[in-house]
């Protein structure tokens, strides 16, 4: 199979490119032994997560400048210590825990315990469940960098915890889990698949199992819409949900509610790969080089967990949340006169708070269990009713 090839996007290293080949491999054989074809729910899973292979499981650079795109606490410490506030608080309700899913670098760890320390409210464990080898190395590296006199606090783990007490944090997860893609034909609803046309991936589509047309009934789309049904995500809360004894779940993505997810401008989705700090439409480029990812349906993430015996505690965008956490009064720790300090951090402010960049397309999702304290993030601005 041919490298494919995108005008205008950097051209793999010839390492990078074998590395792709690999994954392309194990992709097509897993199409021939399932007679030509796959959901593509299952190929979005080997593309990201096959083991030593996929994006997030192989040793390329991803995240920060050097990789494919930048989060939050990759931006700026600001982002992790506004956090820590809400963190601090969940903290002072009685429990002493803080399990991050899917740490990336390491930054926002570092930053949250670094602030959490500074506020007097460091957590008796630090849990980071992190399914990629080569990131386990690089969190514990920057933490024993930016924190080392709480490493010891700092636990790995490979899968959840059960009884789990205290409040656990996902940035920027749900939107990299595989989803199902499906689209309303002439005659029933359709799902795609994968399979090989000329020795490249191409799309196929498929009658939808039941499961999926009935995630569709409610919605009321019209003939030719295609979007993305998040099983994946909503499953992960539920185990969330089962794994939790007591406490808080922070879902912060990027994403809409039902009735937004599903308006006439998405008719084509929201699936969205990153690559080199390029975003473009193709999941097929170089499988294994690239992210891929669609936006969050809340609504059917906040029913999930409603579900599996969560209370839906809080929904805002991501400015209001961390307004409402006091990141001006964070910002002000830094003397304005102090412009080579200052200005950085305010343009890294701009980025998080201004509506047309992160401040409203990120959202933040609050849900817990056995907790009837406030939640500082969500004192102003909570639009859980929109959910």
């Amino acid at each position: 199979m041919s490298a494919p090839n995108r005008s205008g996007l950097p051209a793999p290293s010839p390492d990078a490119l074998a590395h792709s080949k690999k994954l392309v491999a194990l992709i097509t054989s897993e199409i021939a032994a399932n007679a030509g074809w796959i959901p593509f729910a299952r190929y979005m899973e080997l593309a990201l997560y096959a083991p030593g292979l996929g994006y997030y499981t192989a040793g390329a650079r991803k995240l920060g400048r050097e990789g494919d795109f930048v989060t939050a606490p990759e931006m700026t410490p600001l982002y992790g210590q506004t956090l820590a506030r809400q963190a601090a608080e969940v903290l002072e309700s009685g429990v002493d825990q803080i399990l991050e899913i899917g740490a990336g670098s390491g930054a926002l760890a570092a930053a949250l315990l670094a602030e959490l320390e500074r506020l007097g409210r460091v957590p008796r464990n630090y849990y980071i469940l992190e399914v990629s080898p080569d990131l386990r190395e690089r969190e514990r590296d920057l933490l024993a960098l930016k924190v080392p006199q709480l490493l010891e606090r700092v636990i790995w783990l490979n899968r959840l915890p059960p009884l789990y007490q205290g409040l656990i944090i996902a940035n920027e997860v749900l939107d990299a889990m595989p989803v199902h893609r499906v689209r309303i034909g002439a005659a029933d609803v359709e799902e795609a698949g994968v399979e090989l046309k000329d020795d490249v991936f191409a799309w196929s589509w498929r009658p939808a199992a039941a499961e999926l047309r009935a995630a569709l009934v409610p919605l009321h789309l019209p003939q030719g819409y295609q979007t993305e049904i998040q099983l994946l995500a909503c499953g992960f809360v539920r185990s969330l949900a089962q794994a939790m004894e007591r406490g808080v779940i922070l879902l912060i993505d990027y994403g809409f509610p039902a009735h937004e997810y599903y308006h006439a401008q998405r008719s084509d989705g929201t699936l969205m790969c990153h690559y080199r700090h390029r975003a473009h439409a193709d999941p097929f480029f170089l499988p294994g080089l690239q992210d891929i990812t669609s936006h969050v349906d809340f609504s059917a993430v906040a029913r999930a967990g409603s579900e599996a015996g969560l209370e839906l505690l809080g929904y805002t965008g991501q400015a209001q949340f961390l307004i409402n956490c006091g990141i001006t009064d964070i910002m002000l720790r830094t003397p304005p006169e102090n412009t080579a300090a200052y200005l950085p951090q305010a343009a890294a402010a701009q980025q998080l708070l201004s509506p047309s960049e992160m401040g409203e397309l990120f959202k933040v999702v609050a849900m817990g269990k056995n907790h009837a304290d406030r939640l500082i993030g969500f004192s102003s601005g909570n639009r859980r009713g929109t959910l």
